[in-house]
């Protein structure tokens, strides 16, 4: 069993090597801080440390569910969330299915290329070119505004239009990068299929319907359900940079909160425990959606 395990080993040292880097970071930056899961059950103190810092069981989780933050906070994740999912998961499979289509091979690449590049501009860029296109004074938005005889809006003031700038931000951004995974999956489908369905007769519509959907159904299955976990999961760089306390209405986040409770006030037991209370919401959804995806259609995540 030894002299398996070590020959193995050898065999496969370049590739173990490689990975390495990727396990010293999980392990480093994912599972070590687990840890500090304790803090969410004590007084924690700073000078104290977490082992002297006195226990108080779940006195900081029944804070937060009785605060009067709990429901704005939840509602406004959650409605983030959800918008990001119902627009944002289909867009790359309608981009992947339109450059499926395309037979010239430049363009396809052009436009793939094009649609790639935002995905590598940080989320402090991408905020302040949001910030400067719906600027009131001098916005190209607002100049478009202006010329069909409108008052300019300030846009980043007004509660309601921030979750479509948001998830508006959020599709272009990540749109592109999405799509690889579709367009490898599609790349996998056999071409025979494609030959026999348009010898008997059928358009391109159809061998949309019958052939490629259900070639990369197991993959969209699989994503859907990796995105139904991270629903809390908001990008809080990107809220904590478009926010100000004029939307804190429709803007404040569960992380956004939490940053302001622990970092911003100091109280990190009841910032831990909200952080703790998001990560158990985010696997009862994920394993409920993989549950129902098992029992649905035999494809599931594990």
């Amino acid at each position: 069993m030894a002299e398996t395990l070590l020959r193995r080993f050898n065999q496969s040292k370049y590739l173990l090597l490689l990975f390495l880097p990727c396990l010293i970071y999980y392990i480093l930056f994912r599972y070590l801080p687990m840890f500090g899961v304790i803090i969410s059950f004590k007084d924690y103190n700073l000078f104290k440390g977490v082992f002297d810092s006195p226990w108080v069981g779940f006195k900081y989780y029944e804070m937060f569910f009785h605060s009067h933050d709990f429901f704005k906070l939840m509602r406004n994740t959650l409605l983030l969330g959800l918008y990001k999912l119902l627009f944002g998961f289909p867009a790359p499979i309608l981009l992947a299915l339109i450059l499926n289509e395309v037979r010239h091979l430049f363009f396809k690449k052009f436009v793939q290329t094009i649609s790639y590049l935002p995905h590598f501009i940080s989320n402090v860029v991408v905020v302040s070119m949001v910030l400067m296109f719906l600027s009131p004074s001098g916005g190209i938005v607002n100049q478009v505004i202006e010329t069909l005889g409108m008052d300019p809006v300030n846009f980043m003031s007004r509660p309601e239009f921030f979750r479509a700038i948001y998830v508006a931000s959020e599709i272009w951004q990540h749109t592109g990068w999405e799509t690889i995974l579709y367009l490898a999956a599609l790349s996998s489908i056999d071409p025979r299929l494609y030959e026999a369905a348009g010898m008997d007769g059928a358009s391109r519509w159809k061998q949309t319907f019958h052939i490629t959907l259900p070639g990369i159904t197991p993959v969209i299955v699989i994503l859907f359900i990796l995105n139904i976990g991270s629903v809390l999961d908001i990008s809080f760089e990107k809220v904590f940079l478009m926010y100000n306390p004029a939307i804190y209405e429709t803007s404040d986040i569960l992380s956004t909160f939490v940053y302001r409770t622990g970092l911003g006030q100091g109280n990190f037991s009841y910032a831990a425990a909200i952080d703790v209370f998001t990560g158990i919401i985010g696997l009862i959804f994920i394993y409920s959606a993989n549950y129902i995806s098992r029992k649905a259609g035999e494809t599931s995540v594990w």
